[in-house]
């Protein structure tokens, strides 16, 4: 029984303590290296997808590896395109800083995983998606999310980058009819380690103070 003592003592305080470690260097990296990630250590990350939840077991994620030249240039060109248009609409000084971002790792991430929700499996046979379909999408996220942990366990970095036009991107990467564009994924080692977001080391934002949570 999940909060029982048995499962209490199955985790030790030092378990415990690294989990939330874990959960403060667990960044969103754009600066990588360019030195392979191991086959087997990919693996052994990507095996976080099948132990993800998911709405009515449905597991709706699709993965497509994006590798060949051609794929990545057309990747470069979306976000190139979508960037300029994301930064046309900061004025003054937000614009300069804007641009002085670097909001992608696309030129030297080794791995690079497009992430897609398939709307139309009949895995699960709909189990509460027919009140929320957007709950498989969620699932999808809560997938990813476990593979970016297990990523940062391994010494290794995921980057999602979101500045994308994702009606192209399907199109480019000739995803399948009821595939869903969730995000891209650049994996690999960190050019430089730190646990504070680079966009608040960069004055972009503050993390809030509090969390917001109201009672009824």
């Amino acid at each position: 029984m999940i909060g029982s003592p048995a499962m209490q003592d199955r985790f030790s305080p030092e378990f415990r303590e690294n989990l939330w470690e874990l959960m403060r260097w667990r960044r969103d990296v754009r600066r990588f290296r360019t030195d392979p990630v191991e086959a087997a250590v990919l693996d052994r990350c990507l095996r976080a997808f099948t132990l993800a939840p998911s709405v009515g077991l449905s597991e709706p994620w699709r993965l497509i590896r994006v590798e060949s030249p051609d794929a990545r240039a057309a990747l470069m060109r979306n976000f190139e395109a979508s960037n300029a248009r994301a930064l046309a609409c900061y004025e003054g000084e937000r614009a300069a800083l804007y641009a002085r971002l670097k909001l992608e790792g696309l030129r030297e991430a080794p791995v690079q995983i497009a992430v897609f929700c398939d709307d139309t499996t009949a895995k699960g046979a709909g189990l509460g998606a027919g009140t929320m379909p957007e709950a498989r999408a969620y699932s999808v996220v809560g997938a990813i999310n476990l593979f970016w942990l297990a990523l940062r366990a391994e010494g290794l970095g995921l980057g999602w980058v979101s500045i994308l036009d994702p009606d192209q991107l399907t199109r480019d990467l000739a995803a399948p009819e009821g595939w869903r564009f969730i995000g891209h994924l650049c994996v690999g080692l960190p050019a430089a380690e730190c646990d504070t977001p680079e966009l608040e080391r960069l004055g972009w934002e503050d993390r809030a103070a509090t969390l917001i949570m109201e009672s009824r």
